[in-house]
């Protein structure tokens, strides 16, 4: 292989690395926690993109409770968003795990 075929397909990479980032960027996860009191939704670049909280779940008495579900509904949807990124990005590079990319 010479360097101009290795550039080209680097290039490529590159490419398709951009289009599945911005595909991603699309996809979402969302995670509920308390019933169904705390909803949180992210997108495949790790992103918040929303949050809703039922009014039955306030308790002003007890933010401990509130703030608990929040971080638990975000870190799920998180973690699925990592998941799906992981997944994603394997299928780009065939399985290989290369550091920085996911």
């Amino acid at each position: 292989m010479d360097l101009q075929q290795l550039m080209r397909q680097a290039q490529e990479f590159q490419q398709k690395m951009k289009g599945m980032q911005d595909e991603l960027a699309g996809r979402t996860v969302n995670s509920t926690v308390g019933g169904g009191m705390v909803r949180a939704t992210v997108n495949g670049n790790q992103e918040l993109v929303d949050l809703v909280i039922e009014p039955g779940v306030i308790d002003p008495s007890d933010p401990t409770m509130l703030q608990d579900l929040i971080a638990a509904a975000i870190n799920d949807a998180l973690k699925q968003s990592r998941e799906l990124a992981r997944t994603e990005m394997g299928r780009l590079t065939g399985g290989l795990n290369i550091p920085g990319l996911f």
